[in-house]
């Protein structure tokens, strides 16, 4: 077997080792054999949110054990096919092998980042919040620039995206707004985008053409059901209306139907404007609430100390976890875990997937090391 067959064997074995264990592979077969007979009961569906719940568990399990079942077997198909073909010197077969090693490899790679999302609420659905900062009506536009991102980035992974709030700038761009990015591990992958994100570019707001450099923050909260109980007190809350801003129809834009929510003991402003019912609009944004405040919570509890910070900091010179520079060059870097693109133009248009593994294995690489060490 050639030097290169047994690297790509020997690397798709230790990321094989890692999703067994990460899984906790007999306990996950245990859990999916007891979904399987709940989801056979004929009185599931009288619970249906329980029952969607359970159903939703259930998928992403057999999903996961499929996969890397799957993955086994097609290596072993396909080092056993190589291997033939080394005995009979059949290069072409051999390359073939190969290739599809390689891609085998990338796959195990993927999933072996997906397994990193296990965290008490990397499932959920979740609350994605731009700020603009420093910077006046460029830090303004560059918030809306992270906005359209963030949208193109959940649209391309098949996310739901809802606007719930936004606040225009003075003559371009956002001063805030918050969106609902729906769909499976929504949270888990956008989390590690928290922070302040710095642009440098050549304003096409000065007429003397003068580079400029602009912050926005990026913060994000996972949804949660009633399962997880947060106490609001209605003491520690003040309410404010104001009319909608933007087109949505003229009891929108003439009632004061949307709805602005501090919770005074974090500080933690909220806001929603979807919806013509101020009635609804308030049972949202406590919705919004309650996220926020278990996302707080989460940090605490999990130590993610970088994290938390990043979104916490002024939105300005030395807290940013992401440079973009359009002008005099062109890259993007992040300054947690060094990765670079040199396209600009395809990241601010959603190509954030290396940058968001790369912040999830750094997270966990002392558990990488340690299950690479046993699978040796």
């Amino acid at each position: 077997m050639s030097a290169e067959t047994e690297a790509l064997s020997e690397q798709i074995k230790q990321s094989v080792a890692l999703l067994r264990r990460h899984l906790d592979w007999d306990a996950a077969k245990t859990r999916l054999a007891e979904l399987n007979h709940l989801a056979e009961d004929p009185e599931l569906w009288n619970n249906p949110d329980a029952a969607q719940k359970m159903m939703r568990e259930r998928t992403m399990l057999a999903n996961q054990i499929e996969g890397v079942e799957a993955l086994e077997t097609e290596v072993q198909d396909t080092l056993d096919l190589v291997e033939l073909a080394e005995m009979e010197n059949d290069e072409a077969v051999i390359q073939d092998g190969l290739t599809t090693l390689r891609a085998l490899a990338a796959q195990a790679q993927q999933r072996e980042t997906e397994s990193l999302l296990s965290g008490e609420a990397d499932g959920n659905d979740c609350y994605l919040e731009v700020n603009s900062g420093a910077g006046g009506t460029e830090a303004q536009d560059w918030a809306e620039m992270l906005l359209r991102m963030y949208t193109r980035w959940a649209e391309q992974h098949g996310y739901k995206v809802t606007l719930m709030e936004s606040s225009a700038g003075e003559q371009a761009g956002l001063k805030s707004a918050t969106i609902l990015v729906s769909g499976p591990n929504a949270y888990g992958w956008l989390k590690t985008e928290a922070g302040v994100h710095r642009l440098v570019r050549i304003s096409p707001f000065d007429a003397a053409a003068r580079r400029q450099t602009s912050f926005a923050s990026i913060y994000i909260s996972p949804v949660v059901d009633d399962s997880i109980e947060i106490e609001i007190l209605d003491s520690d809350l003040r309410v404010d209306t104001f009319r909608a801003s933007g087109a949505g129809g003229q009891h929108v834009n003439k009632t004061d139907s949307a709805i602005r929510i501090t919770h005074i003991p974090t500080g933690i402003v909220v806001a929603c404007q979807t919806d013509r019912s101020q009635h609804r609009n308030r049972a949202t944004a406590m919705e919004m609430l309650r996220a926020r405040l278990y996302e707080t919570e989460l940090q605490k509890r999990e130590a993610e100390a970088s994290a938390a910070e990043a979104a916490k900091t002024d939105i300005g010179w030395g807290h940013q976890i992401r440079s973009y520079v359009l002008a005099p060059y062109q890259l993007v870097k992040d300054l947690r875990t060094n990765i670079e693109k040199g396209n600009p133009d395809a990241v601010l248009d959603g190509d954030l997937d290396e940058f968001m593994a790369a912040s999830l294995a750094q997270r966990v690489s002392a558990t990488r090391s340690e299950a690479s060490a046993t699978a040796q």
